[in-house]
């Protein structure tokens, strides 16, 4: 059983303490990523709408560039995303095999 009465070992406290740093800073990260491609899904999918409709209403093809341009946001958004969250797994398990 563990003395309750005496001081922890100052190494195995620091490393408690980094390794909860890290789990925060990761799931902070993932949190920033999470919200980064919500909000380009939004952006991106107002754009598409809004371009179609003129789209539709003028036929110019202009508007059809925005809309693939705009597609091609959300999927730079979500190649990204997967990026952050394959390195946090990176960093994570990393930190676990200490």
């Amino acid at each position: 059983m563990e003395n309750l009465n005496s001081a922890p070992d100052a190494a195995e406290s620091a490393v408690q303490s980094a390794q909860q740093s890290i789990a925060q800073s990761t799931a902070l990260a993932l949190s920033d990523a999470t919200d980064n491609l919500r909000n380009l899904n939004t952006l991106s999918t107002t754009a598409i709408g809004v371009a179609l409709s003129q789209y539709i209403e003028t036929g110019d093809d202009k508007f059809s560039k925005i809309i693939e341009d705009a597609q091609s946001i959300v999927s730079r958004g979500a190649d990204n995303f997967s990026a952050v969250g394959e390195k946090i797994a990176t960093v994570l398990h990393e930190n676990q095999d200490e």
